[in-house]
């Protein structure tokens, strides 16, 4: 009997130490397993791993394998190039305008009509001529502010509106950079038709240039057509550099017809750069335009601008207009007196 009891004894002796083993392993496993809070897991120590130059990838469910792509390195030098050199001409772009156009007015001050206007008004844009060309400005307003802000925006804008109104900004600004694209590619394309003829380099323009279009001395007035050799520049820039907008913008917002993903950043930086170069040429093209020159805004006002100042500016243009009328003063069809 007491041989039995000694067995029973023994027999829960074990299983006692199997049910505790049981109980508590899979609290072991648990301390085995990776604390997502432990320092090997943390953001730094992340990166870290993520710092090669090979291609860390994982597993997706869907249909694009490219998405299972966690880093890949030509997003680092994506990201390096949009970050620095796209925001550093930005910058430069916006103050380098700034400055020199400051420094002019300072130096030459505004470029007056030497006499007093006449009081006979010529027509110089048709309604047709004034519509694209506020198209494409207001859209280009439009589409270099808030391109602005997304390349500059968390920097400068973030810190003085916050988080919420910086957010509401920016969405709304990037719908706004989506659909008012077109609208500039409309503007571009008829600025293109009715003025192209107009802005083909001739002998004239060498002239123009040589006496730096009389911009740098009063009393020095260089011929010129309808338009002059500084016109025609800006009218190239912005068609070219428009034309490339336009195609890497439509790339952007539809990437699947752009290629790779290489192709499309590509496509991204040329955007930025082109966009940085085009903001330059047409914030002189405005200062010329407005407080640069006395009548000139009238061109695209009312379309109509002083005989004088046209004979000026545009004599060789004005001879035309004379050839065509009929009229050396100007003073029937296409012009009359001011009010």
């Amino acid at each position: 009997m007491k041989h039995l009891a000694k067995r029973l004894a023994a027999l829960m002796a074990v299983v006692t130490v199997l049910a505790l083993g049981a109980v508590t392993a899979p609290t072991v496993a648990q301390a085995q397993q990776v604390n997502p809070t432990a320092q090997s897991v943390t953001e730094d120590k992340l990166f870290q791993a993520l710092q090669g130059d090979q291609m860390v990838a994982g597993r997706v469910s869907i249909p694009d394998d490219k998405a299972s792509g966690l880093i890949k390195p030509g997003n680092k030098s994506w990201a390096g190039t949009h970050t620095g050199t796209v925001r550093f001409l930005s910058i430069a772009a916006v103050v380098s305008a700034v400055v020199v156009l400051a420094l002019f007015y300072m130096v030459r001050g505004r470029i007056m009509v030497d006499g007093k206007m006449s009081g006979i008004r010529i027509l110089r844009f048709t309604a047709i001529e004034r519509f694209a060309h506020w198209l494409m400005a207001g859209s280009f307003i439009v589409l270099a502010l808030t391109g602005l802000n997304l390349v500059l925006g968390r920097t400068l804008l973030l810190p003085l509106l916050g988080e919420g109104t910086f957010s509401t900004l920016t969405v709304w600004g990037k719908l706004a950079h989506n659909y008012v694209g077109p609208a500039f590619m409309l503007g571009l394309l008829l600025s293109f038709l009715v003025w192209v003829a107009h802005n083909l380099p001739n002998k004239v323009d060498a002239e123009w240039i040589a006496q730096g279009g009389g911009l740098l001395k009063k009393g020095v007035h260089p011929p010129a057509k309808k338009f002059n050799a500084g016109q025609k520049v800006i009218f190239w820039s912005v068609t070219t550099g428009g034309a490339a907008l336009s195609f890497t913008g439509v790339m952007l917002l539809f990437p699947t017809l752009a290629g790779t993903q290489a192709d499309w950043q590509l496509f991204q930086l040329i955007h930025g750069i082109v966009a940085a170069i085009l903001s330059f040429v047409i914030i002189a093209h405005i200062y010329i335009g407005s407080i640069g020159m006395e009548g000139a805004f009238d061109a695209m006002g009312s379309g109509e601008v002083d005989l004088n100042w046209a004979k000026e500016h545009h004599s060789l243009w004005v001879e035309e207009v004379q050839a065509k009328s009929g009229d050396k003063s100007i003073s029937t069809k296409g012009a009359h007196p001011a009010e």
